[in-house]
């Protein structure tokens, strides 16, 4: 390689031929659409010191100005040395103008296509020498002419995306010799090959097919590749989001071979499978063969075993050496004769996919139809392996938590697709059921189905799957995509894990629906006195109890430590997902726990700081949303008896001291409802109560209900004490 080298005058001159060892240092690259070839600078013109006259001279002499001012020296222009064909058309410039710019024909040529990708930084330039911007600053008109991705422009690895994807980057673009067709296309792939000009267009695709296999699948491919089928496996056909997981998963899979393990650990529902199913879509070039195998127990493994040898056999009939065997019957044969297929020499390039690992056997995990999925594996340390369970016990390869979405848009995506109905992108309403599913996609998925076979609106949805979760979620419809998954199904195997690991663990789950979804913490469950359940008080007595009960909920993926920490002057805390707190509600309390809602409304008024309390807004902050839950419980009648009119008073309190005084009020007057019918209407308790109900609607702007309060509550003390009183007239004053 010769770059050009640009002197203090402006004049060009050739450095040596850069080879080997030789230095090259940082030069600037013009890539830029040819004029006819007789007005093309040639390497002899270079050479010679004549082409000035040319007008595809300008181009070098900008060039040149250009990298003198970036702070270049060198540069790299490709030069012809003999001579072409006139090209169809002089092309058009590039302009400033964003629509002129999506026009330029330098998008539709071959050899521009790495120049636009490789350099970490491109300017485009007028034919004026006008700058029109960069790769940065373009990004979204090049997407949009060109196809490629925008992580491909901000410099992504080329190998997180398939060979179809990249090849169609250029699959529409043109080049002067029809074998540079394949050879603009070696560094996209990252491969070598002999340049042969005259061996047409089909037979360079050919050859450039070939060292793209050598390279992803090994140069003995032809002895282990196995058509690649998803036939049997229920995914969804437009997979969204994930792109983060994706390319992290295709990071740690990638290697020379050796063996890679990624296991996949999250809440039942929330995408693992569907993201398998993605990655294996996505990447299938890069495997010599893909192998699905259900793991959710035992039987269902040594079944996808069976498949497995029938896949293979379909290709190699003789490779297993299964000879009188039958596939169906010796199971144990056939693992073996499987697992050592996958343990020949040179046969690295394979992917086994243990999909729903859910009763893994662990030190923790006592059931002995538990399945140790590592006799399962092929003794030779090559190839690569992804495994989806909900437990984050298990730790054999690099381990990624798959959380909910976190982009709505991915969410209403999955309901649009799944409901068949259009414009729910941007409908208030379907943003509200995105809300209450909380990101999870089976929830979202379920609500799609039912939307699309039953004529119902988005609000009679929402409503339905408040008012009768359980009956909803039994009638709708099932998906292929989750197979013999539904969502108030779905963690009940979890669930049943841990009652037998930890009951303790398994009482609190259920003692959640009676509190918000996020941040449960220790201190404020440690109010439980003598009269409430054993298992409360064993729970709460301290903190290694608390914390291995609520372990064993992470591990089952049922319980995340929350993401909350600022300002803690208390333990941190855990939160479940919404819709899992649904299902603790319909589910593990289909008959309603007054007790269980008392003794929650208890912790919670019990929590409410006083204002001397150190940092009291901290608190009062963390425990809002669960007086929120405790509000909703008291006003429905769920969870309170005359005898805690105490925590409507905290409560009330509460809400006063962030300023929320309609729900003041709301506690307010369930105290006077509660203290009228105790105690009675002319009781001072029941008076103080209606005097502070008159002062908080006079906080409101709410004279005249107040001077009402006021009133009733002067004339009750001028007759339960008298009217010279303190008290009484102290209201007076009001």
């Amino acid at each position: 390689m010769r770059l050009l080298v640009r002197n203090e005058t402006g004049e060009f001159s050739l450095t040596k031929d850069l080879v080997g060892d030789d230095s090259i240092p940082p030069y600037a690259i013009l890539s830029h659409r040819w004029l006819v070839d007789t007005e093309e600078p040639t390497f002899n013109d270079l050479t010679n010191g004549t082409g000035e006259e040319k007008l595809g001279y300008e181009k070098i002499r900008f060039c040149g100005e250009q990298a003198r001012q970036d702070g270049l020296q060198y540069l790299w222009v490709y030069l012809p040395d003999v001579p072409r064909p006139r090209s169809d058309s002089a092309g058009n410039s590039n302009k400033a103008r964003a629509s002129t710019f999506r026009k330029s024909e330098w998008f539709t040529r071959g050899w521009t296509l790495q120049e636009l990708i490789a350099p970490a930084s491109v300017d485009f330039f007028s034919k004026e020498g006008e700058l029109v911007g960069n790769n940065a600053s373009l990004e979204r008109h090049i997407c949009g002419r060109t196809g490629i991705p925008v992580n491909v422009l901000r410099r992504s690895p080329l190998s997180d995306f398939s060979v179809a994807e990249r090849m169609s980057w250029a699959a529409s673009r043109k080049t002067y010799r029809q074998e540079d067709k394949a050879y603009s296309m070696l560094g996209i792939f990252n491969v070598s090959m002999p340049v042969i000009y005259g061996e047409g267009e089909e037979k360079a695709l050919e050859r450039l097919r070939e060292e793209i296999d050598k390279r992803s699948k090994g140069s003995k491919r032809e002895d282990f590749s196995v058509v690649f089928s998803l036939s049997d496996i229920s995914h969804v056909e437009r997979f969204v989001a994930r792109e983060t997981e994706l390319v992290e998963m295709h990071r740690e899979l990638s290697g020379d071979g050796s063996r890679r393990t990624v296991i996949l650990h999250g809440l039942g529902g929330i995408g693992k499978t569907q993201l398998s199913v993605a990655y294996a879509r996505r990447h299938k070039d890069s495997y010599s063969a893909i192998f699905w195998l259900n793991i959710k127990d035992e039987n269902s493994l040594k079944q996808s075993f069976a498949k497995v040898a029938r896949q293979i056999l379909r290709e190699y009939p003789s490779a297993l050496r299964l000879d009188n065997v039958d596939v169906n019957e010796s199971l144990n044969k056939v693992i073996d004769a499987v697992k050592a297929w996958l343990s020949r020499p040179n046969n690295t390039r394979w992917l086994m996919i243990f999909d729903n690992y859910d009763n893994p056997k662990l030190p923790s995990n006592s059931d002995s139809a538990a399945v140790n999925i590592r006799n399962f594996f092929p003794e030779a340390y090559q190839g690569s392996i992804i495994i989806t369970t909900w437990s984050s016990e298990v730790r054999i390869g690099h381990c990624i938590q798959i959380r909910k979405l976190g982009n709505v848009h991915d969410s209403l995506e999955i309901l649009s697709d799944v409901s068949r109905r259009e414009g729910l992108r941007s409908d208030p309403d379907a943003i509200m059921i995105d809300k209450e599913m909380d990101g999870l996609p089976l929830a979202i998925a379920t609500a799609g189905a039912y939307l699309d076979q039953v004529a119902v609106s988005l609000p009679d949805y929402l409503r339905l799957y408040k008012q009768s979760w359980m009956r909803l979620q039994a009638s709708s419809p099932e998906l292929d995509s989750y197979e013999d998954r539904t969502l108030y199904s779905t963690w009940q195997i979890s669930f049943d894990h841990v009652k037998q690991q930890n009951e303790l663990s398994a009482e609190l789950l259920r003692f959640w629906a009676y509190f918000d979804n996020q941040d449960l913490w220790l201190e404020l469950l440690q109010h439980s006195d003598s009269n409430d359940p054993d298992w409360i008080r064993e729970l709460t007595k301290d903190e290694v109890s608390f914390h291995q009960a609520v372990r064993v909920l992470c591990s089952h993926g049922l319980v995340e430590v929350d993401t909350f920490s600022q300002g803690l002057i208390e333990s941190r805390g855990y939160s479940i997902h919404g819709c899992v707190r649904s299902w603790t509600v319909h589910v593990l309390n289909q008959e309603w726990d007054h007790d269980l809602a008392r003794i929650a409304v208890k912790f919670v008024g019990s929590h409410v700081p006083e204002e001397q309390a150190v940092q009291p807004w901290s608190t009062q902050r963390r425990i809002l949303q669960h007086a929120g839950r405790c509000s909703q419980m008291i006003l429905n009648g769920l969870s309170i008896d005359d005898g805690m009119l105490w925590a409507c008073h905290e409560l009330e309190r509460l809400y006063y001291s962030q300023g929320k005084l309609v729900k003041a009020e709301q506690m307010y007057r369930r105290a006077l409802q509660g203290k009228e019918k105790a105690w009675g209407a002319e009781h001072t308790s029941t008076l103080d109560t209606v005097n502070n109900l008159g002062l908080l609607y006079a906080d409101q702007g709410k004279l005249v209900e107040a001077e009402q309060m006021y009133r009733r509550a002067l004339q009750g003390y001028e007759k339960a004490r008298s009217p010279d009183h303190p008290t009484t007239q102290l209201i007076g004053r009001n």
